[in-house]
């Protein structure tokens, strides 16, 4: 049984639909995370799970139960939000504690709880201050705190690192992690950070435009994006795009890249990755997707044992970040991003001579951006 299921939800805000029939289902201990750009319809999913919106249509159901029309307390869910939405008045014991008093629980079992989740936590020390005394992690921290003490069916987090500075960002990160593998719970999360996504989910489901285009493992919607889409979303830096022309015939077909200052470009297309749909490409304009990573420094030494298909190309722009270096350099009629050491010693207006690993290529056709192999 699923501890979470949409069937066929949509919203509509008046003549705008902005959930068009999404369904999924989330399995009990699995941490889900809703990805998209700003509009695409994921903090409106998750109110309509919470029941803090109404659906238009479609059914919720939470461990087994049809919960759609029902109050967000009749749920059996938990929510932390992006603004803590702490009692100011109260102290971090209170803060904690409320949700509980609320729900009738004898006050034993409620210091037992906030004790549990303090030490939990790590913030036996902070109780007995109030929000304006902590930091934003350790307000983070307490909404966490007051979610986990209600021991819910499923946890909603709606953007909840948003507001902290880079650095807290990630230590929390990290810590939810943690958290989720020490508690086997059943997590919702919406963020719009892709590196969160992919860092914290067991499942991602890419979100566009009140559609789910894609719901998978973090590596397969890294590494088998289903359209343009997901695969320019998914990534930091974001996958490349070239355009080509698809040349040739099952078992040596090839990509031709037009460079207006040089010859052609051809790489050819490896045969484990031919798909039956190719054939009807053939002669016409493609887009090939390579990651920043699928690029490599040529080293002489292993020229004879190196992967990939070799490539010169003159460097516009050199970007180190310490553990590598991104460069900028044309190919064909645009700019491309490659991730290289942090050893690579190249000045701007040099060429240097790279390879690129086609087996880990992706091909989009160029019409409707959808995955061609």
């Amino acid at each position: 049984m699923s501890a979470l299921e949409i069937r066929k939800v949509r919203k509509d805000f008046g003549s705008e639909r902005v959930l068009k029939e999404v369904s999924l289902a989330i399995d009990s201990g699995e941490f889900l995370i809703l990805v998209g750009p700003s509009g695409c319809g994921k903090s409106t999913l998750m109110n309509a799970i919470a029941g803090l919106e109404p659906v238009t249509s479609g059914e919720i159901h939470i461990a087994g139960e049809d919960v759609t029309w029902r109050t967000p307390a009749e749920r059996d869910i938990a929510m932390v939000f992006q603004s803590y939405a702490l009692y100011p008045s109260m102290t971090v014991r209170g803060n904690i504690s409320f949700g509980l008093e609320m729900r009738k629980m004898p006050k034993a079992e409620r210091e037992a709880a906030v004790e549990r989740v303090a030490d939990l936590l790590q913030m036996s020390h902070l109780l007995d201050r109030k929000p304006s005394q902590l930091s934003g992690g350790q307000r983070q921290r307490v909404a966490m705190g007051r979610a986990l003490a209600r021991e819910p069916k499923v946890y909603l987090f709606d953007e909840p690192l948003s507001n902290l500075d880079a650095k807290l960002r990630v230590d929390m990160r990290t810590e939810i992690k943690k958290l989720h593998q020490r508690l086997g719970t059943t997590i919702v999360y919406v963020t719009h950070d892709q590196i969160e996504a992919m860092t914290l989910a067991d499942r991602i489901a890419v979100m566009r435009d009140g559609h789910i285009l894609q719901l998978g493992t973090p590596d397969e919607v890294y590494n088998d994006p289903v359209d343009m889409f997901v695969a320019g979303f998914m990534g930091s830096p974001s996958m490349n795009f070239i355009a080509a022309t698809l040349e040739g015939a099952p078992g040596r077909f090839q990509l031709r890249i037009v460079t207006p200052e040089e010859d052609d470009l051809v790489l050819p297309w490896p045969r484990q990755r031919e798909t039956p749909a190719m054939t009807e490409q053939v002669g016409r304009d493609v887009v090939l997707g390579l990651r920043p990573e699928h690029f490599s420094e040529e080293d002489e030494r292993l020229a004879g044992q190196a992967e990939g298909t070799p490539l010169s190309a003159r460097v516009s722009v050199s970007e180190p970040t310490g553990a590598d270096i991104l460069l900028r350099l044309p190919l064909g009629e645009r700019e491309v991003t490659a991730r290289v050491g942090p050893t690579c010693r190249v000045a701007p207006g040099e060429r240097l001579a790279l390879r690129v690993d086609m087996a880990r290529a992706v091909l989009f056709e160029q019409a409707n951006e959808t995955r061609l192999a």
